[in-house]
């Protein structure tokens, strides 16, 4: 075995142009198959550690994946509000821990404005149980304090002091500005890696001081209401977008989600967040297995340019193979040098790839978390990475059969005759 795979290596150092072609497009190959594989397992884990400790979710009847979309990803809009009524006398059930509601509707320069109460930077969790933390300053204590993301920071050029103006909806045009009551950056939160970094977060009251002179979505022309009279005003909300629960046990996770879904006085459903994520990856699986199969489709291109270098110099080492044989190496050793030729190209594809893709991650590691919020992984390969390099090693082998065969079957007389 040893010496057939020593005259492999030699083989190949013969032919080193070729090898290192074939390895490069190996490589490639590889360098794809892993780098979707690594992407769609991040992408999965990212969002899975959106929010941890949460419950439940609540809001208007729309369908789990789309209630998990606008409330936690801030993807898309709510159909409906959530009566302020309904959600006290939800929070008030004995089985509620803790409740924090959440209002969405309006934007800053592209990012999404959410109003909350201060007990959402106490409540939220994200990742392996991890707490939210401020960069810089605080949570708000003002009316119209805010607190940004840390994208929101780094894009806008944001710190603390620094004055935002909201607009109504997503549009940004000048008349749907609440320019009136503009907001003071009170703090800035530590990069998370979720919807939170593209988030400009203010308080429930502030989003009801905002919205006192309008109507449908329209400033009421001739009732400006000023800064500092809404201060003086009831700002109680009538209406929030959903809400997250927080329960005394898990175990009432299903009660608690029955009692809602069977809420009388308005139609509302409440939400497991794991089994919502679990639907939202059933709808993208089949993109998922698209992205593999054309993975695995450039991997079988790779190997079917390994497999016609080899069956190309196959008739040139006509006479090699003869020697070989005519010194006393048996067919089988023959086959055997042929086969350990695909898995030596294969073995140094896959290493070359395997650089390629973990070189990539690091440049594109910062960028990703940044732009999309998405960490990329730069540890070991995991088991699924492993099997994949595992059948490629395989596949390799496999296809290095058929000119080990051709090769095995062929006479020693064959190597000798002059072929005209």
């Amino acid at each position: 075995m040893m010496r057939a795979l020593g005259l492999a290596l030699r083989s190949l150092r013969q032919r080193r142009v070729a090898a290192v072609l074939t390895v490069v497009t190996i490589a490639l190959s590889v360098w794809l198959l892993l780098g979707v594989e690594r992407l769609r397992q991040d992408a999965r884990s990212s969002f899975a550690s959106t929010v941890s400790r949460t419950d439940l979710i609540v809001g208007a009847r729309s369908g789990p994946v789309n209630l998990l979309l606008y409330s936690v990803f801030h993807l898309g809009d709510a159909t409906n509000n959530v009566s302020w009524q309904s959600y006290k006398e939800i929070a008030a059930l004995p089985e509620v821990r803790w409740t924090v509601p959440i209002s969405l509707g309006d934007s800053h320069r592209g990012f999404r404005v959410m109003g909350t109460t201060a007990e959402f930077f106490q409540r939220y969790r994200y990742g392996s149980d991890h707490e939210l933390a401020f960069e810089q300053g605080h949570a708000f204590g003002d009316l119209y304090d805010a607190v940004i993301g840390a994208q929101v920071a780094r894009q806008l050029n944001y710190h603390v002091g620094q004055s935002l103006v909201i607009a109504h909806g997503f549009g940004g045009m000048r008349q749907m500005l609440h320019a009136d009551k503009p907001f003071r950056v009170a703090g800035v939160l530590a990069p998370t890696g979720t919807p939170v970094d593209a988030s400009v977060i203010v308080s429930l009251q502030a989003i009801e001081a905002i919205h006192v002179d309008w109507q449908s979505g329209m400033r009421l022309p001739g009732q400006a209401v000023s800064a500092d009279q809404a201060r003086g005003m009831d700002l109680t909300p009538t209406s929030i977008t959903a809400f997250l629960v927080g329960l005394n046990s898990r175990l009432s996770s299903f009660a608690v989600q029955r009692a809602v879904n069977e809420y009388t006085q308005e139609p509302l459903q409440a939400i497991l967040p794991g089994v919502a994520l679990s639907q939202l990856w059933g709808l993208v699986g089949a993109a998922e297995g698209a992205l593999r199969a054309i993975s695995a489709m450039v991997v079988l291109v790779g190997l079917c340019g390994m497999l016609t270098a080899l069956l190309t110099t196959l008739n040139e080492r006509r006479r090699e193979m003869a020697i070989l044989r005519a010194v006393g190496a048996s067919a089988r050793t023959v086959f055997l040098l042929l086969v350990l030729e695909a898995g030596l190209l294969a073995v140094a594809g896959i290493v070359l790839g395997v650089a390629l893709m973990y070189v990539t991650l690091f440049v594109l590691h910062g960028f990703l978390a940044a732009q999309l919020g998405l960490n990329l992984s730069l540890g070991f390969p995991g088991a699924n990475e492993w099997l994949l390099i595992a059948a490629v090693i395989a596949a390799a082998l496999l296809a290095g059969c058929l000119p080990a065969w051709i090769a095995y079957r062929r006479s020693l007389a064959d190597g000798l005759q002059v072929h005209l």
